[in-house]
């Protein structure tokens, strides 16, 4: 028996079509996939597969046993233009037909894809698996993969409800593990959390759009990224909370923190930096990054964070964003990220068929305070927002929208800033690389805005 894997970067002949369509139809009818409780015909699946070939952040991997492709997996990867989650990769679509398990197969793939995303530089893989696949969930154990979280209505077959797994793998060089799981701290259980959620901090009248400087973490110090990539960032402080009373000082009234460590990390990383930008100002600081449980929330608020920011798991897991919001009204906003109107997820990788301002209505009834808007396809580009989506969704909605993602000028603050008369659900907007890189002056921007 002979087992090789290699990565599909040409369409497959018609006899390898046909054994992975049969191989992946077999590994439907035993347990679902793909989104498929049954197999949905030769051609369906035929045209999914060729259509991966054209997404370039996909790789797309098979197994053969004998030079018959018995099963197969595809790496997702970010956009290069994704900060937050450049490093992270998401494992999917992984599968041996049924008739092909036992033999080695599955850790055949897996081995390939793993050494596959590290030389793309990944230094972090998720995948999520469903609750009854438990010989893949042993699989991926072996391996390494950690389960950081459960999602506990993941699929419904058969009339019943089925949880699902989400699991994480560190590839990180010995030297980087050390240091990043050195920074990690996990919420103080030493008593129950307190019933009263601390004040928020106080927020002056409103009289415009608020301007929300971003400050991105990554192993303690401030920095931007190029090209998305964690090993080439530019170092702008290392004082994080002396770059926010330099905020203070210049007349912002809000503070937009991302942990881009704990993003792919799927847990906070950066808590001393983030800690000491709170303590620094009196300032609201909003926080996103890595923030995926209730004890993770809970954390943050209590050591004086004012908003925190949920993402992906606003799409993955609903009800915690619902219970969240009820726990603590006020002081949850939901992060939505789309691709030409389509809620993308793990790292912008996944893009869903759900629509963004379906999602963005369905957090407005889970009760959050506020969501931030991006359009993935302009973020990082300095091109400008995407003013057309962040006022239809502002117009749908009756809760704030800021948005993000884009602002490369003074006139694309000034076009948001007209817009944002006609469509006064607008609040604000999230600026970054441009204040860094002095494209746009501080005063300036305060002054368009007419921060609050």
């Amino acid at each position: 028996m002979t087992i090789t894997c290699e990565r599909v970067v040409s369409p497959l002949p018609p006899e390898d079509l046909d054994a992975l369509i049969e191989a992946t139809s077999a590994g439907i009818l035993d347990g679902g996939g793909f989104g498929w409780l049954q197999p949905p015909g030769h051609q369906a699946l035929a045209r999914y597969f060729e259509g991966l070939l054209l997404v370039p952040e996909r790789s797309f991997y098979v197994v053969r046993e004998n030079g018959v492709i018995c099963g197969a997996g595809q790496l997702v990867r970010p956009p290069a233009s994704y900060e937050a989650h450049a490093a992270t990769a998401n494992l999917t679509g992984f599968f041996v037909a049924p008739y092909a398990r036992g033999r080695g197969l599955g850790r055949a793939l897996l081995e390939a894809m793993l050494k596959g995303a590290k030389a793309i530089g990944c230094k972090v893989v998720n995948c999520d698996i469903r609750e009854t696949h438990v010989a893949a969930i042993g699989l991926f154990r072996s391996f390494e993969f950690e389960h950081w979280g459960t999602h506990p209505y993941y699929a419904r077959i058969g009339g019943q409800t089925v949880r699902g797994l989400f699991l994480s793998k560190l590839l990180a060089n010995e030297n980087e593990a050390a240091r990043w799981q050195s920074s990690i701290a996990m919420p103080d259980a030493s008593g129950s959390a307190s019933s009263t959620a601390p004040e928020p901090k106080a927020n002056a009248p409103a009289h415009g759009l608020t301007l929300y400087p971003a400050i991105d973490l990554k192993d303690g110090a401030c920095v931007r990224l190029r090209r998305g990539e964690m090993e080439d960032a530019t170092h702008y402080s290392d004082d994080p909370g002396a770059q926010a009373k330099l905020f203070a000082e210049a007349g912002c009234r809000h503070l937009h923190v991302v942990d881009l460590n704990g993003a792919f990390a799927g847990r906070s990383t950066n808590i001393p930096a983030i800690e000491s930008i709170v303590k620094a100002t009196n300032l609201p600081v909003q926080l996103g990054g890595g923030i995926r449980d209730m004890a993770a929330i809970e954390r943050w608020l209590e050591a004086g964070v004012s908003r925190v920011i949920l993402g992906s798991v606003a799409v993955k897991d609903p009800e915690l964003v619902r219970q969240a919001a009820r726990a603590f009204p006020g002081r949850i906003v939901a992060g939505i990220d789309a691709r030409q109107g389509r809620v993308a997820t793990e790292g912008w990788a996944e893009v869903s068929e759900l629509e963004a301002n379906d999602l963005a209505l369905r957090m407005e009834d889970a009760g959050v305070a506020a969501v931030i808007f991006t359009e993935i396809t302009r973020d990082g580009m300095l091109a400008g927002l995407d003013l057309e989506q962040t006022a239809d969704m502002a117009r749908r909605l009756s809760i704030p929208v800021i948005a993000s993602g884009g602002v490369g000028s003074l006139e694309h603050l000034k076009a948001l800033r007209d817009v944002a008369r006609d469509v006064p659900g607008i609040s604000g907007a999230i600026v970054g690389r441009a204040l860094y890189d002095g494209r746009i002056k501080l005063k300036d921007a305060l002054d368009v805005l007419g921060s609050c």
